[in-house]
């Protein structure tokens, strides 16, 4: 392929009086309360929610292409609303114009367009690398459930009954049993390990899918963060012993911690869910927590759920005890195994775009960017002889192989009828980590002029640098993403030891750990007294009835509970028993 057609090719810590603690240096999104499930014959047109309706529209719009007239004003193309001044329609924005993803005519479904689902395809290989060395298998099970398998267990289908997509009909004619679309895999699964499973030397059996799942009633549809259909892998191992079970759900939990840490630079806090916050069924569940600055909530970014033996009972997943000791012609005890299972989502990329994302659009750590140096020609007027500009045009197409060979992704931008301000911004508001501009002048001083996406300014690298120095720049990026992420957390995570201060810290945009009880009844009554419904009582004016809930019982505890500490709920009067995070979830 000649340099032309290649061109052609391209497009492109301390205590206050008061008795708040700042946050330390080292250290949920469920589903909001449902509405009604939609109804209605699966061949009536769907009816939309006014605020769906709303929402596309205004995507509808902002997706539409400015006149050529209007071509060069930059405000025009680019993120018109501060994300400071309204967050969802900056997100908005951001993720449409941005190519990360478009709507459906279904609320709630969305198209993963290539930028946002590279980023998916990242975290697959990073994972996978991670669990083949746990000896995990991927494996697929189908997308439709039986009702009879569902209910096998109750509480599992208890937690998930509003969410339940039900098929009805097929083709023609209304099937004997309506089937579930699968909210989840376990009662999917778990028939087949019950025969999979036939004895002590089948354990561990370790199984993970790459799947799709729909949850279908939720409060309002928010792309990647909260959505009828969502992409996730799902891990279902079965084991001798809790003790082994109890192992992989911790190394499960550091591998998806990582995930956010080192390829999406976003921090995360490790803890375990209280009773009230556990997945259904479960026998306990760990998490990790993120943050999200711009509006001091927490957002639950992935679980790891240790299952007990509670499944293993309901399907009958059982294996001999190879330790009991019997006589000849007695059979050995039956034990139930225990289970894992461990979740992953698409969220993670929407918690991405919330945390690094600024005013001119997305901001991509370079580990996860589809592309991550775009190189601009400039200085390229209507005046300069074709024999110049081919000149020029052929150095950029060797920056752009010196790059490429170094395993960096690159693309060049030649397109013609656009001004170099045009696609600066253009660039910028699809968040590529670095821009390289490359004029005569630069030719000339035998540099590249260097603009990092995480920072204003410039600078300038040798060409015969360029090899060494744009890899190590673009860690460097990724460095200091995620390090100005984590400092942000850690000022927001702030200890509240009386119940004064509980509100009016929740109000200045942070999360909470204070001593509690870890009691069921106590997390209701904080959520309610926290929440906008109490006479009096401030609350953040986006969430007027928010409360706080747990978030999680942070791993890494703050300092040892003083003996006699009281819960932090004034109404309580129990003894506190470990320092818990609690917020308003995003």
């Amino acid at each position: 392929m000649s340099t032309t057609e290649k061109r052609r090719s391209t497009g492109g810590k301390r205590t206050s009086v008061s008795g708040v603690q700042a946050g330390m240096e080292t250290m949920n999104l469920t589903p909001e309360p449902s509405t009604k499930a939609d109804s209605g014959a699966p061949t009536e047109k769907p009816k939309k929610k006014d605020k769906e309706r709303k929402d596309q529209k205004s995507a509808a719009k902002s997706q539409q292409a400015p006149s050529k007239k209007k071509q060069d004003d930059q405000a025009l193309i680019g993120i018109t609303c501060p994300k400071s001044e309204d967050l969802s329609e900056w997100y908005q924005q951001v993720i449409l114009k941005g190519e990360m993803l478009e709507f459906t005519d279904i609320p709630g479904c969305y198209i993963y367009q290539p930028a946002s689902y590279r980023i998916w395809e990242f975290i697959q290989d990073y994972f996978n690398e991670r669990i083949r060395k746990m000896k995990v298998k991927n494996c697929y099970f189908p997308l439709f459930i039986t009702e009879a398998n569902l209910q096998r267990e109750k509480d599992h289908i208890e937690g998930f009954a509003a969410e339940v997509a039900w098929v009805t009909e097929g083709g023609k004619h209304k099937l004997e049993k309506r089937l579930a679309v699968r909210p989840t895999s376990e009662t999917a699964m778990y028939s087949f390990y019950s025969k999979k499973i036939r004895s002590h030397r089948d354990l561990p059996l370790k199984m993970n899918q790459w799947n799709n799942v729909v949850r279908w009633e939720f409060k309002h549809p928010m792309p990647f963060l909260r959505s009828r259909e969502f992409l996730w892998q799902e891990g279902h191992t079965a084991h001798m012993t809790e003790e082994e079970a109890g192992r992989e759900v911790l190394e499960i939990l550091d591998h998806y911690a990582s995930i956010y840490e080192d390829l999406l630079a976003v921090p995360v806090v490790k803890g375990k869910k209280t009773v009230n916050e556990q997945f259904p069924g479960a026998h306990y569940t760990t998490t990790i927590e993120g943050f999200i600055p711009a509006v001091g909530r927490g957002i639950q970014a992935a679980t790891s759920h240790c299952l007990g033996q509670h499944f293993a009972k309901m399907f009958d997943i059982t294996v001999e005890d190879p330790h009991q000791q019997v006589k000849e012609g007695e059979k050995r005890k039956p034990l139930h195994v225990w289970q894992n299972s461990w979740g992953f989502t698409t969220r993670s990329i929407g918690i991405m775009v919330l945390i690094h994302g600024d005013d001119k659009g997305l901001v991509i750590p370079p580990r996860v960017a589809e592309t991550q140096v775009v190189i601009v020609p400039v200085g390229v007027t209507a005046k300069m002889a074709e024999a110049d500009k081919q000149k020029l045009y052929d150095e950029v197409d060797n920056l752009r192989q010196t790059l490429e060979d170094q395993g960096v992704r690159v693309e060049c931008d030649y397109r013609e009828g656009y001004n170099v301000g045009y696609k600066f911004n253009d660039w910028e508001m699809k968040g590529v980590p670095l821009r390289l501009e490359f004029g005569p002048k630069d030719a000339a001083k035998g540099v590249v002029t260097t603009s990092r996406r995480d920072r204003e300014g410039k600078g300038e690298i040798s060409v015969s640098d360029v090899a060494a120095k744009v890899p190590e720049l673009l860690e460097t990026i990724q460095k200091d993403m995620y390090n100005k992420a984590a400092e942000e957390y850690s000022s927001h995570r702030k200890i509240v030891r009386e119940w004064s201060d509980f509100v009016p810290t929740l109000n200045q945009k942070n999360v909470i750990l204070v001593p509690h009880c870890t009691t069921g009844d106590c997390e209701d009554e904080i959520k309610k007294d926290s929440s906008g419904n109490v006479e009096g009582q401030e609350v953040d004016v986006r969430a007027p009835s928010m409360g706080a809930k747990s978030l999680c019982i942070p791993a890494e505890q703050p300092e040892e509970i003083e003996q006699g500490q009281k819960c932090v709920n004034p109404k309580c009067g129990k003894d506190a028993l470990k320092w818990v995070m609690f917020g308003r979830s995003y």
